[in-house]
């Protein structure tokens, strides 16, 4: 039971750490949209896309 507990205090400190990283992600699109809009707009597609595949990857394991 005590390796079960050790392990949501560590999935507790993923999420803190990933919530921060998230605003730290956000802030970052903002300035990349104020320099170069057209620019950061065509690299946000391409991550979209990406995106995309990855969600159907994900999909098919959890059919398995």
């Amino acid at each position: 039971m005590k390796k079960n507990s050790n392990n949501l205090k560590i999935i507790d400190q993923i999420q803190k750490i990933r919530g921060k990283n998230n605003v730290n992600w956000m802030n970052l699109l903002r300035l990349a949209y104020k320099k170069a809009p057209s620019e950061t707009a065509l690299i946000m597609s391409k991550i979209y896309k990406d995106d995309i595949k990855i969600s159907k990857l994900v999909k098919k394991l959890s059919k398995k």
